[in-house]
């Protein structure tokens, strides 16, 4: 599934004029990081009912002005965010 998602954003990715990366500090980690001259998004992918996010807890901690976005059950449907512009991405 995060392949999947990764594969879209990295398509899609001249919509945004960002750059597009991974998170992660100690144990703690992001799916994907995408950052823009002026926003920073940070998405989670779940395959199953959402549980908190310790990694997203910890970048949105260092990042307090970072859009926290879910993918999956939870947030954004799969076959919503496979379909959609980024830039019309929550936080974008």
């Amino acid at each position: 599934m995060e392949n999947a998602v990764g594969g879209h954003l990295l398509n899609h990715l001249h919509e945004t004029a960002g750059e597009l990366y991974y998170w992660r500090q100690r144990d703690f980690e992001v799916d994907f990081v995408l950052k823009t001259a002026e926003k920073t998004v940070a998405i989670e992918v779940k395959s199953s009912r959402p549980r908190v996010s310790k990694g997203l807890e910890a970048f949105l901690k260092r990042y307090p002005k970072a859009v926290p976005v879910i993918i999956g059950p939870g947030g954004i449907a799969l076959e919503e965010f496979f379909t959609m512009s980024l830039d019309k991405l929550p936080g974008l």
